[in-house]
């Protein structure tokens, strides 16, 4: 059985990753038409928990998963590790004392409980005291009203989640409300209020990255580069070591690692490894976000395009938040890397298969399941090809950061 899954960040105060939200659906025939939510959560929930597992897709981070009133009769969640999930009991469940009385047996086994989109109705009070988590809509009850909640939860040892969270003003407001979570769209979005200065790391990495993006390698110059830097040869031993990339040989120089990869992958580990260098002082999640979308580009843009030149597929999903790391606006940023025009087109928001590609990983990050299908019949793809290949960039990405640039 195969499992469609997207993930949605909820960062803390410091903008750093807490946990994803999982959200799921199952096989084509029930992606994108309704589907009763208790079949689609116990089903895909047991074929990702056995297929793919929840670990590889939040890492080390819990995971916030959404169940309906049967899901929970049956007592569903306790089949996962109570350390490493969040139960969230939807806003639309029917409530009643058998319900009630089923949620507070799962807390007592030691599994956190989440209310979703708590809209303030009388019927979550039998929650409260086993809830953990409380998640508010900011969009859905008036600002004025919330520091009154938030003092309530506060008193009783409740978490709060933000939840619409689009910009950096939002997340200032309600952080300073005294909420300990955010989720939404703010990080990826650039907060151009004071220019981050290129020092000398930064511009060694440009230089990198600069070089990664022309038609013909200089190894030279590239050796030169990362020669006088031991960590960069570091780094370099250790992204070709990674089994996601060589499954085979040990490389044990630096000589030999070039030579072994090959053009296109030292270009791609180049501009990934200059990526996380600008990206210094800047939330993980940014780059976590920017290896999904450059795997993930990379694949649709060579089984769709290109399968000689992957490259801009990567560039393109690599590159797509660097405004966000930088603080500056996308077009001012490329035209200091010559890199080809199609790949500042689609980064500047244009038209053709690469914005389209990049188009497509944010419909993911949003799990917008219907834009999805769209772009399979517009392309004749298999949605489940898409799926796996959004399923691999996660993983890839994963491994990469944790066996590559974790250290850096």
């Amino acid at each position: 059985m195969f499992a469609y899954v997207a993930r949605q960040p909820i960062f803390d105060v410091d903008r750093e990753v807490y946990a994803y939200e999982l959200l799921f659906r199952i096989g084509e025939e029930n992606c994108f038409p309704d589907i009763p939510p208790d079949e689609a959560t116990s089903k895909i929930l047991t074929s990702t928990h056995l297929s793919l597992g929840i670990e590889e897709i939040t890492g080390d981070k819990k995971a916030f998963i959404n169940f309906h009133r049967d899901t929970l009769m049956f007592r569903f969640p306790t089949s996962l590790d109570a350390n490493k999930v969040v139960i969230e009991i939807v806003e639309t469940v029917e409530v009643d004392e058998a319900l009630v009385s089923a949620c507070r047996h799962i807390r007592g086994l030691g599994y956190p409980i989440a209310l979703d989109d708590y809209d303030m109705k009388g019927k979550w009070e039998a929650f409260i005291p086993f809830t953990s988590i409380v998640k508010i809509d900011i969009t859905e009850i008036a600002h004025d009203e919330i520091p009154a909640l938030v003092e309530r939860f506060k008193s009783k040892n409740i978490k709060l989640v933000a939840e619409k969270i689009e910009t950096y003003e939002e997340f200032n407001k309600f952080k300073a409300m005294g909420f300990d979570y955010f989720q939404g769209y703010f990080l990826a979005k650039p907060e151009i209020v004071k220019h981050r200065k290129l020092g000398p790391s930064s511009l060694t990495m440009m230089e990198l990255l600069t070089l990664s993006s022309q038609a013909k390698l200089n190894f030279d110059e590239v050796n030169k580069i990362i020669e006088r830097d031991p960590s960069l040869t570091y780094l370099l031993l250790r992204f070709i070591n990674n089994p996601m990339v060589n499954k085979r040989h040990k490389i044990t120089s630096l000589k030999h690692a070039l030579t072994f990869m090959g053009e296109i992958e030292v270009k791609k580990f180049i501009s990934l490894l200059a990526l996380a260098n600008l990206n210094d002082g800047q939330p993980t999640e940014l780059l976590q976000m920017a290896l999904v979308r450059a795997k993930f580009c990379e694949l649709v843009f060579s089984q769709l395009k290109d399968a000689d030149n992957p490259l801009k597929g990567f560039l393109t999903g690599l590159l797509s938040l660097l405004d966000a790391m930088m603080e500056q606006r996308i077009d001012d940023l490329v035209s200091k890397v010559p890199i080809s025009d199609d790949v500042k087109n689609a980064l500047c928001g244009g038209t053709g298969m690469l914005r389209n590609c990049l188009t497509l990983a944010q419909l993911f990050e949003r799990a917008k399941w219907a834009g999805i299908q769209q772009f399979a019949v517009k392309y004749d793809i298999s949605q489940s090809l898409l799926h796996s290949y959004y399923n691999e960039a996660i993983k890839w990405a994963k491994h990469i950061h944790q066996s590559a640039l974790k250290d850096n």
